[in-house]
């Protein structure tokens, strides 16, 4: 089954009123919506109770949870310690994770420092699979990390890293941030071949199977020659990717992925659209 959903709450939540991630579950439903990614980007800090609250309450609407692990994580670094923090982050997220029902866990894996990159590349999958180790001893081997494709040339997580990173680990799986990609390569995604390409080589190192099941992060995006500079919306015509170039490439190769939408404040309008867009195909 195909699901869509945003990253956190649009600015619209807040405009209707609401005040807490507590209300999301009903607002989501009414809107159609059945995915929704928590966000502890900034920091680990939710208590046990509201996570199972609000994990109960996503339950009861069918919504599937997933959670975004610290923006700060660097499996890269050299520095042990720095490296052993970055480990922990990632099985606080999961323990949270855990308790609000939520079965994946998406990863930045960081940035090479200077590091050369392969030896960056090693350290990052050597901390992917510590960090998994980790999960497991801690009686959560079923949650699963999804390390994410990063849209900055300064950050590790290019398309062909971030399924490397996979292909160490069955239990993995890809989170191609699709805005990410398009802004990495200077506007990379601007037709139906441009999105068969991703996908094609994607399969072609991962299979079909796991690409089936892959998680998904998709919005407009401004781009430098750095890469990503910030998100943008749906609306604001002159930015891309567009999903309606890869909805039917979804729908032919029978995907059934978790899509979050991350637009800036319209995440859940625009998550809708994507919804729209793909039942037409129906």
């Amino acid at each position: 089954m195909i699901r869509f959903g945003p990253s956190g709450n649009s600015e619209s939540f807040y405009n209707e009123g609401y005040t807490s991630t507590l209300q999301a579950p009903g607002w989501l439903s009414e809107k159609g919506l059945n995915a929704y990614e928590y966000s502890f980007g900034r920091g680990v800090n939710l208590s046990r109770e509201t996570a199972e609250k609000l994990g109960a309450a996503m339950q009861e609407k069918g919504i599937a949870l997933s959670v975004h692990a610290p923006y700060y994580i660097n499996l890269a670094n050299p520095d042990p310690q720095k490296r052993e923090a970055s480990l922990g982050y990632i099985l606080e997220s999961a323990r949270r994770a855990r308790w609000m029902g939520a079965d994946r866990v998406v990863v930045h894996v960081g940035a090479p420092m200077k590091l050369e990159r392969e030896t960056a590349m090693e350290n990052c999958r050597g901390g992917l699979l510590s960090a998994q180790k980790m999960l497991d001893e801690n009686g959560l081997a079923d949650i699963h990390l999804c390390p994410e494709t990063m849209g900055k040339k300064g950050q590790m997580g290019d398309l062909e890293e971030t399924l490397q990173f996979c292909l160490s680990e069955e239990r993995f799986i890809p989170c191609l941030d699709f805005a990410h990609i398009h802004a990495l390569h200077q506007g990379r995604l601007n037709k139906t071949a441009d999105f068969e390409e991703v996908l094609d080589i994607s399969e072609g190192i991962l299979g079909r199977e796991r690409m089936q099941q892959m998680h998904v992060h998709f919005s407009t995006i401004e781009y430098a020659a750095a890469g990503e500079k910030r998100h943008r919306t749906f609306a604001e015509s002159e930015y891309g990717p567009r999903f309606h170039h890869l909805a039917p490439l979804l729908k032919a190769r029978d995907y059934t992925p978790r899509i979050i939408c991350e637009c800036k404040g319209t995440m859940a309008e625009d998550a809708h659209e994507m919804k729209k867009i793909w039942e037409s195909m129906e």
